[in-house]
């Protein structure tokens, strides 16, 4: 069958669904040489007999396999597909084409290897084990597009149950680039983040790292948004993530919905996928920014937020100011594998954004809060931020 409709893509380029699935046949990788096997020679030093004098010194020193195999600069991107981003709970094997594409992105910005793992399985206790079991085999762990609130309870089980780089980022990710991003935005403006409330739409696995990374930031008020609400300690219907959450956020006590989060505030952030209206922006600070992240289709469209808004944002390539996750995980993940860290922390997480924001130094505007996705400066100087940070 021939299919030739037109797709509108996240992009300014409308592609047809022929080009989409030839794209994507056979999936996105391949497996490269990384030695010559041309002679037998080369047969013989790369396979049998030769290969079996590796092995044996690696049976008798495990921290050689650091430097006779590709195991420690390998990432695992490892999804049950129970929240891909636009699509849901699509299961494991619809997954697999995002999980290949993530990691193109690694070995596209950051060099480096890594293998898509997609689980038949949501139960946090079976991930675990399966990455527990699998750890001689890879360097470090990309979580993504697993569901919250389990999504926070297997990624610190897995961040204590293996001794490598660990992020979730879905999480991590999205909020290093919204910290760099609001930092921008903040410049271009001529304010403080002391100064800025900001209200979170979605406490979902984004909104809770986003408004984590924001509080540690200096950002001076964080209101979160739930779909009953603005997270509140009086809320007899918290998760324990929210509830804790609530006790660092909200300082002004504001309690009801969105419209009653947004007025007066001066930062929107959407990571739920709800809508808002121009009306709800006109309610807000003078010169507001807003951030709508959903894809794709942002929780408000950026020409009616411009109504209201002196900065717009999305997670889309079609409009200005892309927050875009590829301007982070690619080189956070190499600066913590080149520094041989063991974790990724706190720490590491800001300086990545920093880094982000510093490849445009006086560059900034307001159509130009942080650098493009496809801007070769950026992994190298995530990379190398986050390597020294990782000492800290």
């Amino acid at each position: 069958m021939s299919v030739t409709s037109e797709f509108t893509a996240t992009s300014s380029v409308s592609v047809t669904e022929e080009e989409i699935f030839a794209g994507h046949l056979g999936g996105k990788l391949n497996v490269s040489l990384g030695a010559p096997l041309a002679t037998q020679r080369d047969l013989s030093i790369a396979y049998t007999p030769g290969v079996a004098q590796v092995s044996r010194a690696i049976a008798t020193d495990e921290k050689l396999a650091d430097d006779y195999t590709w195991s420690s600069r390998l990432v695992a991107v490892v999804s049950d597909g129970s929240a891909v981003l636009g699509l849901g709970n699509i299961g494991p094997r619809a997954a697999l084409p995002v999980m290949e594409g993530k990691s193109a992105l690694f070995k596209k910005f950051a060099g480096l290897n890594s293998i898509p793992l997609v689980l038949a399985t949501s139960d946090p206790d079976e991930i675990v084990e399966t990455l527990v079991r699998l750890r001689p085999s890879f360097g470090a762990v990309n979580l993504e597009d697993i569901a919250a609130p389990a999504c926070f309870e297997i990624e610190q089980r897995v961040i204590e149950a293996l001794d490598c780089p660990v992020m979730h980022d879905d999480q991590h990710g999205t909020a290093i680039v919204v910290l760099a991003a609001l930092t921008g935005a903040a410049r271009v403006q001529g304010r403080r983040l002391a100064d800025l409330r900001v209200v979170v739409y979605g406490a979902g696995a984004a909104g809770v790292a986003c408004a984590n990374i924001l509080l540690t930031a200096g950002v001076g008020d964080v209101i979160v948004v739930d779909s009953n609400g603005i997270l509140a300690t009086s809320r007899d219907d918290l998760t324990p993530v929210k509830r804790e959450l609530a006790a660092r956020t909200n300082r002004t006590n504001r309690r009801g919905g969105i419209a009653d989060a947004l007025r007066g505030s001066d930062v929107f952030l959407g990571v739920s996928g709800a809508k808002i209206t121009p009306n709800d922006i006109a309610t807000m600070a003078a010169d507001p920014i807003v951030f709508a992240l959903s894809n794709p289709d942002p929780e408000i469209h950026p020409d009616l937020a411009s109504q209201y808004a002196a900065i717009v944002a999305t997670g889309r390539s079609d409009f200005p100011n892309q927050i875009n996750n590829v301007l982070a995980f690619p080189g956070v993940f190499k600066g913590a594998l080149d520094a041989g860290a063991r974790r990724i922390t706190e720490a590491m997480k800001l300086a990545a954004a920093h880094a982000i924001l510093s490849v445009l130094g006086d560059d900034l505007a307001t159509d130009r809060i942080v650098p493009s996705p496809l801007d070769p400066r950026v992994a190298p100087a995530v990379a190398a931020a986050v390597a020294e940070a990782s000492a800290l």
